[in-house]
């Protein structure tokens, strides 16, 4: 496993997400990836599997300290003292006493940043949240969260694959050492029949999504959380590790979101 530092924390690079699984479904694919070596789990108030999530680790035989476990607040719940209720049944619900990282789920259209923010600050000061962090939030929205908090923001989580531009966003993470964490990597299904990706992929013996999980992986502050519920495709999305794309490659992948090679480059050094 390769990890991703910001804030002086590290963070398995690879994690495993869990939206939209629920009940035994998700319990069994949480289980199953844990077995197979993930110690990333990213979870959401809005994925309604809190009590899947919590069970699987339960039953895991990992010990809960080597799980980097993260949820996120719903927007619904942004007020302070809605997050601060709302996130005690979230504990009860995972079976667990502390989150390793608690995120904003979305900014909200009512509830100021900083509100939210404050709360989040509170529970890490008692010991329920390890870090806390943002989602779906544009470069303005990112660099308010980081002036209103009193400790790090350690990720911004947001849609990142090929055809997903975020040379806007990705240099502000790195300037302000935040990891950029990539959720729907695969684009919906769109990478797995892409020629490009499956040129590259034949050189290395590997598929589509796996080159596109070591694009993504390749770039500098990246994270990404893919969901998988058959074993087959957690090992598949685990092995990435062995393999390396030349710059070339980067940039082919890079193209296909439009040009924004040239405004990454000098940033991600390739």
């Amino acid at each position: 496993m390769e990890y991703v530092t910001a804030a002086g924390v590290e963070v398995p690079a690879l994690g495993f997400g869990t939206w939209p699984m629920t009940g035994e479904t998700c319990r069994e694919a949480v289980e199953s990836a844990l077995d197979l070596g993930y110690r990333h789990l990213d979870t959401a108030q809005m994925y309604d599997n809190h009590d899947a999530v919590g069970a699987a680790i339960a039953n895991a035989g990992v010990d809960r300290e080597a799980v980097f476990l993260t949820t996120k607040i719903l927007r619904r719940n942004l007020a302070y003292d809605d997050l601060l209720e709302t996130f005690a049944a979230d504990l009860d619900d995972l079976g667990t006493d502390y989150v390793d990282l608690l995120l904003i789920h979305a900014p909200s259209r009512s509830v100021p940043i900083e509100e939210s923010i404050r709360a989040m600050n509170r529970l890490q000061s008692e010991g329920r949240v390890d870090h806390i962090g943002v989602s779906n939030f544009s470069v303005d929205q990112l660099r308010t969260a980081i002036g209103a908090s009193e400790t790090p923001i350690l990720t911004n989580q947001v849609e990142y694959h090929p055809y997903r531009d975020r040379s806007d966003l990705l240099p502000v993470c790195i300037e302000e050492d935040v990891i950029l964490t990539a959720y729907t990597p695969f684009a919906d299904g769109r990478v797995h029949d892409e020629a490009v990706l499956r040129e590259i992929g034949d050189r290395y013996g590997k598929t589509p999504a796996q080159v596109t999980l070591r694009w993504l992986l390749q770039q500098t502050s990246v994270a990404a959380v893919p969901k998988a519920r058959s074993r087959t495709h957690q090992r598949e999305n685990l092995d990435v590790f062995d393999f390396r794309l030349t710059g070339a490659e980067m940039e082919r992948v890079f193209d296909l979101g439009g040009g924004l090679v040239g405004r990454l480059r000098s940033v991600l050094g390739f």
